[in-house]
């Protein structure tokens, strides 16, 4: 089984440690996939509207958080 299909097993474990870890896993996953189609949206030509339109946030919210620095490293340093 990939290491994804085993994550989204164990959030519905009836264990909390194991269903909690999983949920922070998948977390960090959703934010570096998030960063990743927002470069990958920027590099494209596309408006910070356009973005925010998609993840249905406002253009304020998605240009605070991506727009100090490009690059998916930024927010981990």
């Amino acid at each position: 089984m990939s290491d994804t299909a085993q994550l989204a097993s164990d959030a519905g474990s009836r264990d909390p440690a194991v269903g909690l870890r999983a949920v922070r896993a998948l977390r960090i996953l959703v934010d570096r996939l998030e960063a990743l189609q927002v470069e990958n949206a920027r590099q494209q030509g596309w408006s910070w509207q356009e973005i925010a339109h998609c993840l249905e946030v406002t253009r304020q919210a998605v240009h605070k958080k991506y727009a100090g620095g490009r690059g998916l490293l930024r927010r981990e340093r």
